[in-house]
């Protein structure tokens, strides 16, 4: 069996039995696709350490960053961890492969004050009654007021919501559900999302979709369209060159530390399976800390 037909069958575990997301499937097929081409595709059998070996130093010669990297071999490794138990392979090369550190980034994150002038000029353009305006204030309002990654809020249905004790039911990753509360200014956007910009984007489908969030077209608000946004109207707003969505889940779990919240609370918040994830944002509030003390003290 060559390596892409068993990179099939891995990719279809992954979907079908582990029941990853389809975007950390895709993450998998890249980085395997990569090992296939620049590997010429040659049977399971033939793979040997050596032959991992080049493709790493392949990547890091290409530039590509320590994270990436490491993410690589991560998936190599998975692969081929796998390979063996289904008996593809009779011996695993990739337990001799040693991943390369991560650097420590950390995440961009946007001041308090810098939000909450955009969103209430997001809320100022949504009185004009413009369905597109009502639903970008409330897209925004939520993934800032709750923390989600682009594609819960993609994923939420109505039924997801609940506007008596204003909580959301997401789905994460694995398809893992978790409830989450936002508040009072979401609510109120929310609401006039739904109820007048709603209904005129649904009233140029066709279909049945229960999401809460659509296009200009009334089907399913998608991430790409999202990441436009926040790229066009979030980044210039914080003086950022560019900027995805999840710099807004990176600033609402910063604010929820800085403001005194505890780390299991945002753990639960945010879905992080492991706390230590969750830490990195310990690390950016004492960065916070540290530059508001290097600008203001005297004596820093």
């Amino acid at each position: 069996m060559r390596i892409s037909e068993a990179v099939e069958g891995y990719l279809s575990h992954l979907g079908s039995v582990r029941r990853l997301s389809p975007a950390t499937v895709r993450a998998y097929r890249s980085d395997l696709a990569d090992l296939t081409r620049a590997s010429g595709d040659p049977e399971m059998r033939d793979i040997d350490v050596e032959t991992l070996r080049e493709w790493q130093w392949d990547a890091t010669t290409s530039g590509l960053s320590k994270a990436t990297a490491a993410r690589r071999t991560s998936t190599v490794k998975g692969f081929l961890a796998w390979a063996r138990e289904e008996g593809v392979i009779d011996a695993d090369p990739a337990q001799r492969l040693v991943a390369p550190k991560r650097g420590r980034t950390l995440p961009t994150v946007a001041t308090a004050p810098a939000l909450e002038g955009l969103l209430s000029r997001m809320e100022a353009a949504a009185q004009t009654g413009d369905p597109v305006a009502l639903r970008d204030h409330a897209l925004l309002e939520l993934l800032y007021g709750t923390g989600a990654r682009v594609s819960e809020i993609c994923g939420l249905d109505i039924d997801d919501v609940d506007h008596e004790r204003r909580t959301l039911r997401l789905r994460g990753k694995g398809d893992k559900e978790r409830v989450v509360p936002y508040g009072a200014p979401a609510a109120r956007a929310l609401d006039a999302y739904l109820v007048r910009g709603r209904p005129a984007l649904r009233a140029r489908a066709e279909d049945a979709d229960a999401a809460v969030f659509v296009g200009a077209r009334g089907s399913r608000l998608g991430p790409r369209t999202v990441h436009a946004l926040v790229s066009r109207v979030v980044a210039p707003a914080v003086g950022a060159e560019s900027l995805g969505p999840h710099a807004l889940r990176h600033s609402a779990a910063t604010h929820l530390l800085d403001g005194g919240a505890d780390l299991r609370s945002v753990q639960e918040i945010l879905g992080h399976a492991s706390l230590g994830t969750t830490q990195i944002y310990t690390h950016v509030s004492a960065e916070r800390l540290r530059e508001a003390y290097r600008l203001a003290h005297p004596r820093a």
